[in-house]
C-alpha cells in the first residue's frame, strides 16, 4: 500500500505519547482508556454508518437520536438541545439566522469567534460592536461592560439580538446575568458561543453557565472541554424568544445531510460521562489544579493567570481549568516555551503569544499530567534570563469606521496592494492577531495606520495573523 501521508502524520504523533494540555477534552481518548464504556475506541469502525432501519436521522429525530438529546436535555437543563455534527460553527450561523431577517441588525462582541462575524455575511445582516477591555501588556480580551451594552441598545432600537462570547478562550467572563436582564429589557434575544464552557455546571467552583444566566439560545463544543470528538458540539435554547421550527430548518441548511454517527455516538457518551463521573472527576481536576498553581507559586519567574483580575475590567467570574502561563518577565517568550514543553518534554499546550501560553485543561487530565507538567516549567524557567520581552506597540482596538458591511464588501471588487498602501482604503479582508482573535480589522471597515504599525510588529516577532491570503502578511485586498 501506498504511503498515507495524513494517516501516517497522525500515527507518528499518537507514538510520541504526548501529555495533552489542548483540546479535544478526551485527551488523546485517554478518558475512554480509564472508563471504558462500551469499548467505544474498540468500535469506532462498527459504528460509522448512516441512516438506516434503527440509527434514526438527525434532520427528522423520532427515535433513539431523539432519545439522545432529549437526555442531553435534562443534563444540560434547556428546552430543546441540537446535537451538531459540523462544529459549533454550524450551531452559531443556525442560531443567529434563526433570530433575524436579511437587513437587520445585531450587536456582537468585537472578541467573538470569526463564525459569527461570517455568519453576518451568509445573513446579509448590519453588525453593531462591543469592544471588550483589554490587557494590552499580555495581548488578552477581557470582560464586555453591561453599562456598555445597554448603552448600545439604546443607541440602535432596531437591532434583533446580541451576541457574545462566554467564557473567553481564556476563561474570563462577563457579568452576562446582569447582561441578560438588559437585552431583555429592551426587548431583545441573547445568544451566547459557550465553546469554551461546556464544563462550567460540573462546580459551585466554576462560573454560571450561560443558560442559568438566561442566555435564549447557546451553543457548546463539547468537544473542548467534555470528552467528545473534534467537531461534535450542542445547541441549547430555553425560553419562549426563538421560533424552534425556523431553528431546525437553519440546522438542517447549515449541516451535513449525512451527519456522522461517531460524533453524534460521541456527544451521546460524553452525557453519560457527564452524567454519571462530571462531578467527581471534575473535583479531583480542580484540586490538582489548585495543587499545581500552589507549586507554582513558589517558583521565580513563572506567572500563572489567577483570579486577582476577577472584579477588575469588567470581569465577574473566570474558569480556573484554563491555564494562562508566562514566563516574560525572565526573557522567555510564549512561543519559545510552547516549542520547548513540546520538543523537550512532549507536552503540548494549546496556543502562545508573545507574552505566554494557554493551557487547557478536563476532566481527563490527571495528577501525573500536572506533575509532568510543573517539572517541565521548573526546568526551563531556571535558564530564564535577566531580560523582559521587548513589548508590542500599544494598540487601543477600537472598532475602525464602517464603510460598508461584510456582505456588501465580499462582492465589492477588490484589489492587492502592500499593507502601507492599504493605509487610508477600505479593507477587502480579515485582519485578525491570534491571540487574541480580535480583529483589527473586518471586511468593509476603513485601515488606519495604528493598524498597520501594529500588525507588522506582532509578524516580526512570531505572532499568528490569520485572514489574509497573503501568509506572509505582507499584502492585503483593499475595495477598488
Amino acid at each position: 500500500m501506498k504511503e498515507t501521508p495524513f494517516l501516517h502524520q497522525l500515527l507518528k504523533l499518537k507514538e510520541e505519547n504526548i501529555t495533552s494540555f489542548h483540546v479535544p477534552g478526551h485527551k488523546n481518548g485517554k478518558i475512554f482508556e480509564s472508563l471504558l464504556y462500551k469499548n467505544f475506541k474498540e468500535n469506532l469502525v462498527h459504528i460509522d454508518t448512516t441512516e438506516i432501519m434503527g440509527t434514526d436521522n438527525l434532520h427528522q429525530p423520532m427515535e433513539v437520536i431523539k432519545q439522545a438529546q432529549e437526555r442531553a436535555k435534562e443534563t444540560f437543563k434547556s428546552k430543546e438541545t441540537f446535537f451538531l455534527v459540523n462544529g459549533s460553527t454550524a450551531g452559531v450561523y443556525s442560531m443567529i439566522m434563526a433570530v433575524t431577517n436579511p437587513g437587520d441588525k445585531i450587536i456582537i462582541g468585537r472578541n467573538c469567534h470569526k463564525s459569527v462575524f461570517n455568519a453576518t455575511i451568509l445573513g446579509n445582516l448590519t453588525p453593531v460592536y462591543l469592544n471588550p477591555s483589554m490587557d494590552v501588556e499580555r495581548g488578552l480580551a477581557l470582560g464586555i461592560s453591561p453599562k456598555e451594552v445597554e448603552k448600545t441598545l439604546m443607541q440602535h432600537p432596531d437591532v434583533r439580538a446580541v451576541i457574545l462570547t462566554y467564557p473567553t478562550y481564556h476563561g474570563f467572563t462577563s457579568d452576562l446575568k446582569k447582561i441578560a436582564e438588559i437585552v431583555h429589557s429592551h426587548g431583545k434575544i441573547l445568544l451566547v458561543d459557550e465553546a469554551h464552557g461546556a464544563h462550567l455546571d460540573l462546580s459551585e467552583d466554576l462560573p454560571m453557565p450561560a443558560l442559568a444566566c438566561g442566555a435564549d439560545a447557546v451553543v457548546q463544543s463539547t468537544h473542548k472541554t467534555l470528552p467528545a470528538f473534534t467537531q461534535s458540539s450542542m445547541l441549547h435554547v430555553q425560553g419562549d424568544r426563538i421560533n424552534l421550527d425556523k431553528l431546525r430548518f437553519m440546522l438542517q441548511l447549515h449541516q451535513s445531510s449525512s451527519p456522522s454517527y461517531i460524533l453524534m455516538a460521541s456527544l451521546d457518551l460524553a452525557v453519560t460521562i457527564y452524567n454519571e463521573k462530571g462531578k467527581e472527576l471534575m473535583k479531583q481536576l480542580l484540586e490538582n489544579i489548585r495543587d499545581f498553581k500552589q507549586q507554582l507559586s513558589k517558583q521565580k519567574g513563572i506567572e500563572v493567570l489567577d483570579r486577582n483580575l476577577v472584579g477588575k475590567n469588567y470581569i465577574k467570574d473566570m474558569d480556573p481549568t484554563k491555564l494562562w502561563i508566562s514566563m516574560a518577565a525572565i526573557g522567555i517568550s510564549g512561543y519559545e516555551l510552547e516549542k520547548r514543553l513540546r520538543t523537550e518534554f512532549q507536552i503540548q499546550v494549546e496556543l502562545s503569544n508573545l507574552y505566554g501560553t494557554l493551557a487547557i485543561t478536563s476532566i481527563a487530565n490527571k495528577k501525573q499530567d500536572f506533575n509532568k507538567l510543573y517539572d517541565a516549567l521548573s526546568s526551563i524557567a531556571e535558564e530564564g534570563k535577566e531580560e523582559k520581552i521587548e513589548e508590542l506597540p500599544s494598540f487601543a482596538y477600537t472598532v475602525p469606521k464602517q464603510v460598508y458591511t461584510p456582505r456588501e464588501a465580499l462582492y465589492k471588487n477588490k484589489r492587492s496592494v502592500t499593507l502601507e498602501e492599504g493605509i487610508g482604503h477600505i479593507s477587502g479582508e480579515y485582519l485578525i492577531p491570534y491571540p487574541p482573535g480580535i480583529p483589527i480589522v473586518l471586511p468593509g471597515e476603513r485601515i488606519t495606520e495604528e493598524m498597520i504599525t501594529y500588525v507588522q510588529a506582532m509578524v516580526k516577532k512570531g505572532m499568528e495573523v490569520v485572514g489574509l491570503k497573503d501568509i506572509n502578511c505582507r499584502t492585503i485586498e483593499i475595495i477598488d
